[in-house]
């Protein structure tokens, strides 16, 4: 409903001010699909589909500030779920959370100043396309690398990994 309010220039993004988007239809189906594609992978992998749709909004022309911003809070929500979850199956740590949330929360508080004062003094805002770029491609690695680590180790171990022998079924 939203995208041909867009479409037929009922609605407007906000973050263009009144300006009218060019959008044609094909492009409206493909945003919405990246947008489902985004939510379910997202929601399979709790990432939250901010990683996926920060970089959506950036394609789709809304400022880099207005990505972030809206991609990190649709990541609280799943975030926080899995909290709950955990919580609800006594497999949360409070002590432990406790330390997280305050290293997290003075580590956000000096990396915004930080960030805003570097694009005070480069005076371009796209230094935050930048570092989600360089954050998007630092998880994938370090998720690799760990998802391997942990195999290789698993294989030493000879411990079971959930694969069943193939060779026992007939066919």
């Amino acid at each position: 409903y939203e995208a041909l309010g867009l479409m037929s220039g009922k609605r407007v993004l906000s973050s263009k001010g009144n300006e009218q988007t060019t959008l044609k239809f094909h492009q409206l189906c493909i945003y919405c699909f990246f947008g489902i594609t985004a939510g379910v992978v997202g929601g399979l992998l709790g990432l939250g589909g901010g990683f996926i749709m920060g970089p959506l909004f950036l394609e789709l022309g809304i400022p880099p500030q207005v990505s972030s911003a809206t991609a990190t809070f649709a990541m609280m929500f799943s975030s926080s779920m899995s909290v709950v979850e955990y919580y609800l199956l006594n497999r949360f740590p409070v002590p432990y959370a406790l330390y997280f949330v305050i290293v997290a929360f003075i580590a956000a508080i000096i990396g915004q100043h930080v960030v805003r004062r570097l694009i005070n003094w480069l005076g371009r805002a796209s230094l935050i396309i930048f570092i989600l770029a360089f954050m998007i491609f630092v998880s994938a690695i370090s998720l690799g690398g760990v998802g391997i680590s942990n195999m290789i180790h698993r294989i030493n171990q000879h411990e079971y990994m959930g694969f069943e022998n193939l060779c026992k079924y007939d066919a």
